[in-house]
Parts: C-alpha cells; sequence; structure tokens
C-alpha cells in the first residue's frame, strides 16, 4: 500500500508524495518537495537504528553457555505509564519550533492501496490504523516538510530535540502531553517499520513524520525520512 500526493515546486519542479505501507504495517512518508538549502536534519543519534531484537547475532560474542547467568531481579508490576481513552487528536503543538497544526485530517488507506497526504501543506494527518495519541501503543501524525509557497507545517521537524515537549489536543477536550526521545533520520529504503508501529515499549508513545534528505530531482521525491519518537508524560 503507498501514501502518494503530488504537487509543483517553486523552481517548477514536481514533487511526489509517495511511500510505502509495508506487510508488518509500515508507513513510510514521502512529502514535499526541492529547496534550498533543504529542511533542516535532525543531529546524528546515538540511539540504535534498530531494536536489539532485530539484530543478528553478535559473532564475537561468547556463548550464553561461556558466560556466568545474571543475577535474577525480582518480579516488578510493569510501569505502562499514563494512559488516555480513545479520542481523535484534532490539534498538535510544538513550541520548540513554532508549531501549531489545527484541524487535523485522518489518513486511512482506500480501497485502491492509496494513503493520500494532507491536502492542505500547512495542515498534518493522522494514522487511522493506530493508536490514537495516548493510547497504548505508538500514534503517528505526518506532515508535509514543504509546499509550492515555501515551508509546511513539519519544515522544522528535523530540528527538534530530546526533551522537547509536544501536545496534541484531541476531540474530547482532553490534551496529551509528549516528551520527545530521539529525532532520526532513515533513507526510505529503510524504514524502521518495527520501531514506528511496533508496541516496543508497552506505554503510549508518539511518532512524527517527515520528509528529509537530499530531493532526488529524477524521482521528484526526497531521499530520507524524519522520524521524531515521543511517549506521554500526562
Amino acid at each position: 500500500m503507498r501514501i502518494t500526493g503530488r504537487h509543483v515546486g517553486r523552481r517548477g519542479f514536481l514533487a511526489a508524495a509517495a511511500g510505502a505501507l509495508a506487510l508488518a504495517g509500515g508507513l513510510t512518508l514521502a512529502v514535499g518537495l526541492a529547496g534550498h538549502p533543504g529542511p533542516p536534519q535532525p543531529a546524528p543519534s546515538t540511539a540504535p537504528a534498530v531494536a536489539d531484537s532485530d539484530r543478528a547475532p553478535d559473532r564475537a560474542s561468547p556463548s550464553p553457555s561461556a558466560t556466568a547467568a545474571p543475577a535474577v531481579a525480582p518480579a516488578v508490576a510493569a510501569d505502562l505509564g499514563p494512559l488516555l481513552a480513545a479520542s481523535a487528536p484534532v490539534a498538535v503543538d510544538i513550541p520548540s519550533i513554532d508549531v501549531h497544526a489545527s484541524g487535523l485530517v485522518p489518513l486511512s488507506v482506500g480501497a485502491d492501496g492509496v494513503l493520500p497526504a494532507p491536502a492542505d501543506f500547512q495542515t498534518a494527518g493522522w494514522y487511522t490504523g493506530g493508536p490514537t495519541p495516548g493510547q497504548l501503543g505508538p500514534a503517528v501524525i505526518a506532515g508535509h516538510v514543504d509546499g509550492p509557497d515555501g515551508p509546511a507545517i513539519f519544515y522544522r521537524l528535523g530540528q527538534l530535540t530530546a526533551g522537547a515537549q509536544v501536545t496534541v489536543t484531541r476531540a474530547d477536550a482532553t490534551v496529551a502531553t509528549f516528551t520527545i526521545d530521539a529525532v532520526e533520520s532513515f533513507a526510505k529504503a529503510d524504514f524502521p517499520t518495527a520501531r514506528v508501529y511496533g508496541n516496543s515499549t508497552n506505554r503510549a508513545e508518539l511518532r512524527l513524520i517527515t520528509c528529509g534528505g537530499a530531493f532526488d530531482r529524477t524521482t521528484g521525491h526526497y531521499v530520507d525520512n524524519i522520524i521524531a519518537f515521543g511517549h506521554l508524560v500526562a
């Protein structure tokens, strides 16, 4: 399944908004168009690109039988953190990068397998195939990086840093407050499906996605995705 959309750039270059919804349920967002010097990029991250469970075994590591068994800690009840009931998001605010997006639109896959990007470049959309922000699991909000008239709603997403606050206003009038844990850039061919859509931490989480990296004028696509990972704190 694909996410798609297109528009004409400031210099007449066509930029298609395309991506892939992988078999595991992953969405690769690809929206935006060429610009100079281009959208801000996140700083290099020290976080692992994939979860440890996704890695191949380290051939240099000793076998389990050759290592001492670790001490067993007492069983402790899992702390899921705060959780909210389901309620559709209507606005997202990111004060540190001057983002306020109201009128969030639902993004869902149609019968043709296409997930359209938001029609308005200054509006974000939320993926209805996952939890709503504040529910258990990762909620996904996506937006354009730029458009025909210049920067779009998530143009500065790459400048977001760990510790930044994101608030999502919901239809039931509650506000979900998230803290950003990491902001990373991935080649679209290496989109981290499990990290974005998998419930890997058993808490309420948030993913913010836009395009990034270089703009390929041949294909009309940015080559990377910028993804911000966060978790619910209130």
